[in-house]
């Protein structure tokens, strides 16, 4: 029973014994029956008032208590001139008022909060209480190369490729670092924070590739162009010196000018030789930066074939061709990209050898180039070591290639990739449309 109803009950008991005992007095006394009666009215009267007096206030907290449960935080109550009801007001109107701040100023900090996630340039993995991912921002979807909606629910452990033997092992404090194809290193770390109070982590995901680039080509630029001027300077005089000793092989024997003649040749080429590999590396280091103007990409690609073309036919391999309708006109160097195309296309004439297919295939929307080969497969260990300066798999190779595409690329800000798809084919992949 509510207190209202037991309020009621006592009032409606009262008054029935009053008026019974004026019915009694009615008999005995009409004066003190009148008496009675006035009474009985005055104490309806009081009733009445006090019942009113108590009932408001329980109206406005159930009031009150309903726009709280239902987060209703502008009703406010007016002051009905009691002092009792008037300080329950005062207090109930201050509490609301500090209840709408909070809710704004919370409100206003995860709207902020969001947004810088949504903004970061840093992958944020949120996961729920059982450790599977709840939510991803778009830099950590584009640096696992899957959609949001494909992440969500799945185990950090269960992620494809190098990522998931990273983040399985992922302790807070200790930060792991994954290197994808010689290219993107990134670094992964975790934290946690309380959520009503238990335990959640994130992870979060830094890319490190062009600090790491930048570092590396300070680094190697340094060396080698120390390097350049030492050999060039003592190649310049040996080779000086081993010319002018052409002017005593007319004094020697018959017997021995030949011998003397060879020996010379052989020391002067191996010397240019030598000459010629210090300036394969110092032109990976003097890379100017891209001169950009609309190019047909087609043209760049069917120069390639042609550039290639004497080698391909020797091989027996052959190109396919599957094009977009029309030109495909893009911004870029075209000399660089050129020269980009042209090491793509020998590294896949390498790595075919003989009797093998290689498909050109580009896009316009958004505009891309692959360059795929029917040779073997890229090992995993040689995977993740690509596109590393100096890391060359061939028994004479120099490293340069790759390295050279790498920057070329990387310089215009193309997206690129080098794998082996699942179909068995080697596939080199340029999305032509610059990404900061």
């Amino acid at each position: 029973m509510t207190l209202r109803a037991k309020f009621l009950l006592f009032a409606i008991i009262i008054h029935g014994v009053l008026v019974a005992l004026a019915w009694q007095v009615l008999r005995q006394n009409t004066v003190l029956f009148i008496s009675a009666e006035l009474l009985l009215l005055v104490s309806v009267v009081l009733t009445v008032h006090l019942y009113r007096g108590f009932v408001r206030p329980f109206q406005l907290i159930a009031a009150g208590t309903e726009a709280i449960k239902a987060k209703d935080f502008s009703t406010k109550f007016m002051p009905v001139n009691q002092r009792e009801m008037d300080q329950l007001i005062e207090v109930y109107n201050h509490m609301i008022d500090e209840l709408r701040q909070e809710r704004i100023t919370q409100h206003e900090k995860s709207f902020l909060l969001e947004h810088l996630i949504q903004a970061s340039p840093a992958g944020i993995l949120l996961l729920n209480f059982d450790g599977r991912i709840e939510s991803v921002n778009p830099a950590a979807a584009r640096m696992l190369q899957l959609p949001a909606p494909a992440l969500v629910g799945q185990l950090p452990a269960a992620l494809p490729g190098d990522w998931g033997p990273a983040l399985s092992s992922l302790q807070p404090g200790h930060p792991q670092v994954v290197q994808l194809s010689g290219v993107q290193t990134y670094r992964a770390h975790t934290s946690h924070f309380l959520d009503r109070g238990f335990t959640r982590y994130f992870i979060l995901l830094e890319e490190l590739t062009q600090d790491l680039i930048r570092q590396e080509k300070q680094a190697y630029e340094k060396l080698i162009r120390m390097m350049s001027h030492e050999v060039n300077n003592s190649i310049g005089a040996v080779n000086s010196i081993l010319q002018s000793f052409h002017y005593y092989a007319p004094q020697l024997a018959d017997e021995d000018r030949a011998d003397f003649t060879e020996a010379l040749e052989v020391s002067v080429n191996r010397s240019t030789h030598l000459a010629n590999f210090i300036a394969n590396f110092a032109n990976l280091v003097r890379l100017p930066p891209p001169t950009l103007r609309p190019v047909d990409v087609h043209e760049l690609l069917k120069s390639t074939c042609r550039l290639l073309q004497v080698q391909s036919e020797n091989r027996n391999i052959r190109w396919h061709w599957e094009l977009t309708p029309g030109p495909l006109f893009v911004a870029l160097d075209g000399q660089q990209l050129e020269q980009a195309l042209l090491n793509i296309g020998k590294n896949a004439l390498e790595a075919i050898g003989e009797d093998g297919n290689i498909w050109v295939r580009t896009t316009a929307s958004p505009p891309t180039v692959v360059l795929e080969n029917d040779g073997p497969g890229i090992p995993p260990e040689v995977q993740r070591r690509l596109f590393t300066p100096f890391y060359s798999t061939k028994r004479d190779g120099q490293g340069i290639g790759l390295t050279l595409i790498r920057d070329i690329l990387l310089q215009h800000h193309f997206p690129f990739s080098l794998k082996t798809q699942p179909n068995g084919r080697t596939a080199f992949s340029i999305e032509l449309t610059a990404t900061e």
